[in-house]
């Protein structure tokens, strides 16, 4: 029998390091209930806020969300600049108790178009979080994949650096964090639609039709033991896992 509201449901034992969420939906979510799409943005960060939240408590470390993709520049110019707005109202509003929860913020993605104000304020939450260590929240802002690993060739071809995996995973936007354990996308759409495609090489994949304005931390707690019920291999053979995961925990314990 499924949990009740009241009663949360149990954290897993196998916990993934670091969440990445394509938070979808909001406009749909606003349709359905004949309100502007503003609406729906505005509800998805609250449905962020208490993500933020769930994440602390279940001792998730990294959380890595989908805000605004290169893409979305295509969309109407009323909407861009209300999820600007948006931005740098949420900035103001949200990055304060941020800071006191120990969240750690950092926004992944090409600053080359965005407003002045909105560049500076993004810079400002940045360092005045720097020191936090509870949770990394990384809002990917105008973040594309494909610009990612571009950005990293470049810019290892301009200090004539070698191209190697390893030397472009650091240069990569999110190189201050491991690659994601776990990737949910909302809203229904199967496909990750050009968010972290070069991190999410052996990241388990989990959709929902759950519009995000109406995800919550038992939605969380859900995609949570999903994972812990899936049996990660890495290219191997579970027969190999099983022989590494002892021995790895094995040297933990000696090491710790």
């Amino acid at each position: 029998m499924a949990p009740s509201a009241a009663t949360p449901t149990p954290v897993p034992a196998k916990l993934p390091g670091h969440v990445a969420i394509v938070m979808d939906g909001n406009g749909r979510w606003a349709q359905k209930r004949w309100l502007p799409r503003a609406a729906g943005h505005k509800q998805g960060v609250d449905a962020l806020r208490e993500v933020v939240k769930a994440c602390i408590e279940r001792g998730v470390g990294v959380l890595s969300v989908f805000a605004f993709s290169s893409e979305n520049w295509n969309r109407p110019v009323e909407e861009v600049s209300g999820l600007m707005d948006l931005l740098a109202m949420a900035l103001s509003r949200e990055v304060p108790s941020l800071k006191k929860s120990g969240v750690q913020l950092h926004f992944p993605g090409n600053r080359g178009g965005l407003s002045a104000r909105v560049v500076q304020g993004l810079e400002a939450a940045e360092r005045e979080t720097a020191h936090n260590r509870t949770l990394v929240l990384n809002v990917c802002f105008n973040y594309g994949g494909r610009w990612d690993v571009a950005q990293a060739a470049r810019r290892l071809a301009q200090q004539g650096a070698e191209i190697t995996e390893e030397s472009l995973s650091g240069a990569m936007a999110l190189a201050h964090v491991n690659d994601p354990d776990l990737l949910i996308r909302t809203g229904g759409e199967l496909r990750i639609s050009n968010f972290l495609l070069w991190q999410s090489a052996y990241t388990e994949l989990l959709f929902t039709d759950c519009l995000w304005p109406d995800f919550d931390a038992a939605e969380l707690d859900r995609a949570l033991a999903e994972f812990a019920r899936r049996e990660r291999r890495f290219g191997q053979t579970a027969e190999q896992r099983a022989e590494i995961v002892p021995e790895a925990a094995a040297m933990s314990q000696r090491h710790a």
